[in-house]
């Protein structure tokens, strides 16, 4: 009940739903659950309460702490001081949907201007304003490729080498779809060509990861070409620091790609807040989720930025609605425009040589340790797995007592891979750490 109704509105709504009094309401409750004794304590000062959350706080241990090498979707990168002094500038920091573009230009320009770094990154024609995290960008592309089949094509080839957690997102969201996912039961070494002879008539999207999960670069050339000979979609999922070296999906001429923005100056921060890259081609604009902000000029014929698309519920009819994402990352989407445009091209090339040339450094120094034995076949960008003589939980564990944040146990996700750990190096990790956790292993696992 609102402070602005009237007893008799309250008696009207009562007498409408059938109850006599608002107390009715809520007989199915019971009575110690009425009205509990939550033993709150007593309260405290200011000062005392930022006390008591530091000790709190303090339990926590971090990559700034320890010597990490995990990663499996979040990446412990350098974040330049100039993302968060650009991002805490209060006409950005307190930015939201920009519905009323004459007093929003500012955000709407860095939206268009994040659209097209992300579009010149990808290689796609248009980029859209950005999803939650990388989970919901894929998802919106296995929704995308049903709706553009009109639910007609049923099947979805999803690899097994796709981020666990991802597969999981799809679906929870393509619930009741009454989707066909397949792909997923291949032994996980399998590569994207173990796919092709999965894909039919019936397929409505092809889905991968490049890099994929387990580190691995895979040409996608023939997939693609698979894909598409049976008019399906072909979709990527990419990191978007290794596309400083490698070569973009739309080469593989992608139908749309999709990504973490994560390593794109956000930092990890327990999972989040991430941002949900996702491009694709300009036939399937209006088919895409989210928003996307478009360059115009104005009746003086000045330049100026709108939305120029934004299918979603609150702007058409549901029932036509793309997605019913409420928002776009507004100042995760800044802080990776800010952290690109600080890298530029150049930059972001070096990087991407920075963290390749790490982690070949630091799987060569692993492979010499008694016991442990590192994918010699596939090449890799910045992760890369690593067969342990014991349970990698065992070996994370010795790391740990040592403040070496190990690899992911890939026995978490995949039951045949308990002796496995996942291993990311990025620009952060030195040679003397990597060297310091190859002396911890090799004084537990020696001959």
């Amino acid at each position: 009940m609102y402070t602005p109704h009237t007893q008799a509105d309250r008696d009207a709504m009562l007498k409408t739903i059938g109850v006599n009094e608002l107390e009715d309401l809520f007989q199915c409750l019971p009575e110690k659950g009425k009205f509990p004794n939550l033993e709150l304590p007593d309260g405290i000062s200011e000062m005392e309460a930022l006390d008591e959350l530091q000790f709190i706080s303090s339990v926590n241990e971090t990559p700034q702490e320890l010597v990490s090498f995990l990663g499996a979707g979040a990446y412990n990168h350098y974040i330049p001081a100039a993302v968060d002094s650009i991002l805490r500038r209060s006409e950005f920091y307190t930015a939201y949907t920009p519905y009323q573009p004459e007093i929003a230009q500012g955000t709407l320009q860095a939206i268009f201007e994040y659209q097209s770094l992300i579009s010149a990154l990808t290689g796609m024609d248009v980029s859209n304003a950005s999803h939650y995290d990388g989970a919901t960008a894929v998802a919106e592309a296995v929704n995308m490729a049903y709706h553009n089949f009109r639910g007609k094509r049923r099947k979805i080839v999803l690899s097994n080498a796709v981020n666990p957690q991802y597969r999981e997102t799809i679906q929870t969201y393509m619930k009741g779809m009454d989707l066909e996912f397949v792909g997923e039961d291949l032994n996980p070494e399998a590569g994207p060509d173990d796919l092709i002879e999965l894909i039919d008539e019936n397929t409505a999207l092809v889905l991968v990861q490049y890099p994929d999960f387990f580190g691995r670069i895979f040409d996608l050339t023939k997939l693609s070409e698979a894909a598409h000979a049976q008019k399906a979609l072909f979709s990527v999922h990419i990191n978007p620091i290794a596309l400083g070296l490698l070569k973009p999906p739309s080469e593989f001429d992608a139908d749309i790609v999709t990504g973490e923005g994560q390593p794109l100056g956000i930092p990890m921060s327990f999972g989040g807040p991430y941002l949900g890259l996702f491009a694709t081609k300009k036939q399937f604009v209006r088919k895409m989720a989210g928003r996307v902000a478009g360059e115009t000029v104005d009746t003086h014929g000045n330049r100026g930025y709108v939305l120029t698309l934004s299918t979603r519920e609150q702007h058409i009819r549901r029932e036509q609605a793309t997605s019913n994402i409420c928002t776009n990352q507004g100042l995760i989407t800044l802080a990776s425009t800010v952290y690109l445009s600080l890298l530029g091209k150049s930059g972001l090339k070096e990087l991407a040589e920075l963290n390749y040339h790490k982690a070949h450094y630091a799987a060569d120094r692993i492979s010499t340790v008694s016991g442990f034995i590192v994918n010699p076949v596939q090449p890799f960008f910045n992760e890369f797995v690593v067969h342990c003589p014991a349970p990698a939980e065992e070996v994370n564990e010795h790391l740990l007592s040592r403040d070496i944040l190990g690899g992911y146990d890939l026995g978490l996700v995949y039951p045949s891979q308990k002796y496995e750990l996942l291993v990311a190096v990025t620009e952060m990790n030195t040679r003397s750490e990597i060297d310091y956790m190859v002396e911890v292993l090799e004084e537990e696992y020696h001959d």
